[in-house]
């Protein structure tokens, strides 16, 4: 269960700053979903903006990174902070941008095994090979 409220379209519609991002996520995802993450920011609008607004730059933008490139990373990423939604929520995403499930497998044994690789350097501490060091 959330910790905050979670905005109703009701509420948002009251508020203009809400509702205009709001109606930018539904414009720019080409869907009437407002999912829950953005409906738990609009407690602070001026966060709601600045967020959505960074995803879009980020996510969304064209870059040297492909779109489901950046999605996978996004959920390695919320893997490792332990984030069940952004990992079911990025995973949702990618597979709307074709990720096949034999994909989404191999993508998940490389997470555990630099999950676990990253573990056993940490935990011995072991120096960066000179050959690794930029500069």
């Amino acid at each position: 269960m959330a910790t905050i409220k979670l905005w109703t379209d009701e509420e948002a519609a009251i508020v203009p700053d809400v509702k205009t991002v709001f109606d930018d996520i539904r414009a720019t995802r080409k869907s009437d979903f407002v999912n829950n993450f953005w409906r738990a920011l609009a407690n602070q609008p001026r966060l709601l903006e600045r967020t959505w607004s960074s995803v879009k730059q980020v996510m969304m933008e064209p870059g040297v990174l492909d779109p489901l490139t950046k999605e996978l990373v996004y959920i390695a990423v919320s893997t490792a902070n332990s984030c069940s939604y952004c990992v079911h929520s990025h995973t949702a995403a990618a597979r709307a941008k074709g990720l096949s499930d034999e994909q989404y497998a191999e993508f998940l044994a490389v997470v555990g095994m630099a999950a676990e690789t990253n573990s056993l350097a940490n935990s011995m501490q072991v120096p960066v090979d000179r050959e690794f060091l930029i500069g």
